[in-house]
């Protein structure tokens, strides 16, 4: 199972996503706030994946994946999405995120999601 680094502004969102790969064996590594401090623990925890929320104050999702991506250009992120942000979606994608998933959270497609990435 994975070692997974959860990085979103929204406290309710981090809980259930920590429930969900909990429940399903993976191991939650960490929580960030906002993607300075996604980045900054990605560097010191070494996740196997990191899911990442696009919308944050501080720095978004956007830009603290690109900073992974130079940090590890291997790194598995998983760009957490709401809807009408298909444009960011696609800008993550090119830029090195390997999947996506869906707010509200759908606990099958996040195990599906993972199982494929570990």
């Amino acid at each position: 199972m994975a070692n997974v680094l959860i990085v979103d502004d929204s406290r309710t969102s981090r809980r259930v996503l920590r429930d969900i790969l909990e429940r399903n064996g993976h191991t939650v590594l960490g929580e960030a706030v906002d993607g300075k401090e996604g980045y900054d623990l990605y560097q010191t925890l070494k996740p196997d994946i990191v899911t990442m929320d696009i919308t944050m104050p501080v720095m978004d999702g956007i830009d603290s994946l690109k900073l992974i991506m130079r940090f590890d250009p291997q790194a598995k992120v998983i760009m957490v999405t709401a809807a009408g942000q298909k444009q960011k979606m696609m800008e993550a994608l090119k830029i090195g995120a390997v999947e996506f998933i869906s707010k509200p959270l759908d606990e099958e497609a996040i195990v599906k999601t993972l199982k494929e990435l570990s």
